[in-house]
């Protein structure tokens, strides 16, 4: 506690003098978007601590990853730092046709989406990280509750059905499973990597866990646009909506109203820009060593005035 509150004092004296960005704009709270992942709760603390830096008053409102779309659009929510475009139904593409959802350009993360399995499966299925081979294997990865088919454990329900859309469109011998939290699929993972049981799993990059656990990725054929309508490009040639997974933009995104009602913060926002390795390291200390978010982010912001304060010079 002693430290938290050295670091959060000297980034209270670090705030001095650059509230002039929010002395134009209005004084109601920001309300930021908080989803279900760590990654995200850095992206939203680091956007809210630098808003604060610059005399905003910001709120934090949990918010599911596809239920948010509405809420941005009706202007309930005002700002998501990190909005992952590749899994997000009908609303978001609409809301942003609409004008009703404003795209303030890439957060900086180079992401991955896809399955994996643990590295250790290779010797026991020659042929991957081919998804053929992982067809051929499928009831290695079997459970009590699945077999003959695969476990397959997917995204949480409310983030999207992709994984198992695939396995439907496609007929892969898999079950899907829906992960209760990224908590609970990474216990998953972290129990069948200690017992080095078959695992496969919908997930993603960056993340702390790539640096604990050795995994690969399955190698699908390509994402085409026309995958859905063409059954060329996909696994098998006589099906359609059986290709790999569209690989997501990452995008920073406020609600209609946010640049007339927050220019400066518009502004501190189109700036700011959270790269892999950045997040990587915040991760690591939140969800590795078992640090508290505010803790880290407070740590941060102390340690790398240097790359946001530029951010805050932008809104002013």
């Amino acid at each position: 506690m002693q430290q938290i509150s050295k670091v959060t004092s000297v980034l209270g004296l670090a705030m001095l003098g650059l509230a002039s960005s929010a002395a134009a704009d209005s004084s109601d709270p920001i309300k930021i978007a908080v989803n279900e992942w760590t990654g995200q709760h850095v992206s939203a603390h680091i956007s809210g601590s630098v808003l604060q830096a610059a005399g905003y008053t910001v709120e934090y409102v949990t918010a599911g990853a596809v239920p948010q779309f509405a809420a941005i659009a009706q202007g309930n929510l005002h700002l998501q730092p990190e909005t992952w475009g590749n899994n997000v139904g009908d609303i978001y593409p609409n809301s942003i046709a609409n004008g009703d959802i404003v795209v303030l350009g890439s957060t900086g993360l180079e992401p991955t989406e896809s399955w994996m399995y643990p590295s250790y499966m290779n010797a026991q299925c020659p042929g991957l990280p081919d998804v053929s081979a992982l067809i051929a294997c499928s009831q290695l990865f079997a459970a009590a509750e699945t077999f003959p088919k695969g476990r397959l454990i997917t995204y949480p329900a409310d983030w999207g059905t992709r994984s198992k859309d695939l396995v439907n469109s496609a007929g892969l011998p898999f079950e899907p499973i829906a992960g209760g939290s990224e908590g609970a699929m990474i216990a998953e993972m972290q129990a069948a990597y200690k017992t080095q049981s078959p695992m496969l799993v919908m997930f993603w990059e960056p993340h702390w866990v790539h640096s604990e656990m050795d995994f690969d990725w399955v190698q699908f054929p390509g994402y085409t646009e026309d995958c859905d309508t063409n059954p060329e490009p996909g696994i098998y040639p006589d099906k359609t909506g059986d290709c790999g997974f569209k690989q997501a933009n990452i995008s920073k995104i406020v609600s209609r109203d946010f640049e007339t009602t927050w220019p400066g913060a518009f502004k501190i926002i189109e700036a700011l820009s959270i790269d892999n390795a950045m997040q990587n390291s915040l991760l690591l200390e939140i969800d590795f060593n078992k640090r508290e978010l505010e803790e880290v982010i407070a740590e941060w912001m102390v340690n790398n005035e240097a790359t946001w304060k530029p951010w805050v010079a932008a809104g002013s």
